[in-house]
C-alpha cells in the first residue's frame, strides 16, 4: 500500500493506493493535478495515464478510489451517483478499476466542500 494525500476544496484527505497494476502505474506518475468534475457524490478528473480494465467493478463503496478506463480519469466516490439504482448503491458511469481507499477525511466530502472546477492535487504522503 502506498500512502497518498488528496488536496481539494481547501481540505486534505489521506488515502492508500492498493497493490493493483493500475494503482502502481498511477503511483509512478504522482503528483497529479487537475480540475474536479462532480457527478453526484463522485469527483473525477482526467489524468495522463491509460490502463485496461483490471478486475472491473460496476458498484463501489464509499471512500473508494478508482480509475475509469473509458475516460482515463481518477475517481473518488462517497455516495450515490446519477447511475445509482437506489439510495444505498454507489454506481460509476461504467466499470472502474479500484485503486485505493480514503483512510481519513471522508466525512469532509459529505460537507460538499469540493465542487466542479476546484483544483485537485494527488501526491505521495510525506513522513513530515
Amino acid at each position: 500500500m502506498k500512502r497518498i494525500r488528496i488536496i481539494s476544496g481547501g481540505t486534505m484527505f489521506s488515502a492508500e493506493l492498493n497493490d493493483s497494476l493500475t494503482a502502481s502505474g498511477i503511483a509512478e506518475i504522482l503528483p497529479l493535478k487537475g480540475r474536479a468534475i462532480r457527478w453526484g457524490k463522485e469527483i473525477y478528473f482526467p489524468i495522463p495515464f491509460s490502463a485496461e480494465p483490471e478486475d472491473p467493478q460496476t458498484v463501489v463503496c464509499s471512500g473508494d478510489l478508482a480509475y475509469w478506463p473509458p475516460g482515463r480519469a481518477f475517481c473518488i466516490f462517497w455516495g450515490t451517483t446519477p447511475a445509482s439504482l437506489d439510495n444505498d448503491e454507489i454506481r460509476p458511469a461504467s466499470e472502474v478499476n479500484i485503486v485505493g481507499r480514503i483512510v481519513s477525511g471522508l466525512g469532509l466530502l459529505e460537507q460538499e466542500l469540493v465542487n466542479s472546477g476546484d483544483p485537485v492535487v494527488i501526491e505521495p504522503e510525506s513522513d513530515d
